[in-house]
């Protein structure tokens, strides 16, 4: 068992029990839900270990053969790390957006928006098509920064963390999320992208530092964030809640 999958365990039986002591919003139905989201984590769990050794091997070809932009000049190991880091976080931006722009893209990532409300699971949501292409293109960007497996490692572990967080139904003090988002996604901003109102799901793409979406202007936050509504109109209704009809969803028309 990998080291980013003990952390995230570890993480998301934090956030359930504390997302029961102090939750953002009241829900229902949480163990249907969860056990939702579980059932696609689990399938993409799979396609993650079958494409592991890719990943793997991209990352030693690339550190053996001298590729990547942070070999192109000699650094120091420390400031060779943190560049490799933000650039594959500079990535993951770039990719999310695509996945909001992109029409076959889109089909595949809405299976992640349409659930009706947010807490730690919802950040296993996602539909295998979308982590099979994720996880090829990751192997031919971890060549082209030059991220050796130790920072791809690290990289995970934290963005598991993370992403865990933003997405959570955890109620934080407003000066700790303030503080958080100076410089990661906290669960402010992400549940604005989760909102059903297109022009705020179209922001905040950012999956571990915030500076993306100031910099690229995709940064929007709500005033009233206890009145967002989660989830595709469209797809709303309990027929598309099994993990059948989530698989099935991108072949649906467009929403």
């Amino acid at each position: 068992m990998t080291l980013e999958l003990w952390l995230g365990g570890g993480v998301f039986a934090a956030l359930v029990l504390i997302e029961s002591l102090v939750p953002f919003q009241a829900q229902s139905g949480r163990a249907a839900h969860d056990l939702t989201n579980g059932s696609l984590a689990v399938v993409n769990a799979l396609i993650g270990a079958a494409l592991a050794p890719l990943t793997t091997w991209s990352a030693a070809t690339a550190a053996e053969a001298g590729l990547g932009l942070t070999r192109l000049v000699p650094l120091p190991g420390w400031l060779a790390l943190i560049l490799a880091l933000v650039l594959f976080d500079l990535w993951m931006y770039l990719w999310h957006r695509a996945n909001h722009r992109v029409a076959l893209l889109w089909r595949l990532h809405r299976v992640h928006h349409t659930d009706p409300q947010m807490n730690a699971s919802t950040a296993l949501r996602f539909h295998p098509g979308e982590i099979l292409i994720s996880m090829l293109l990751n192997s031919g960007v971890v060549v082209l920064i030059g991220l050796d497996l130790e920072a791809l490692v690290l990289y995970k572990t934290m963005m598991v963390a993370v992403i865990l967080l933003h997405h959570s139904n955890v109620r934080l003090p407003d000066l700790l999320d303030r503080t958080l988002r100076a410089v990661l996604v906290p669960p402010s901003m992400h549940r604005v992208h989760h909102s059903d109102v297109e022009a705020e799901t179209n922001s905040n793409y950012g999956t571990v530092l915030s500076v993306w979406d100031r910099l690229f202007g995709s940064f929007r936050l709500r005033t009233d964030p206890q009145s967002i509504r989660y989830g595709i109109g469209r797809f709303a209704d309990s027929h598309w809640k099994s993990p059948l009809a989530l698989l099935l969803l991108p072949l649906r028309g467009p929403a």
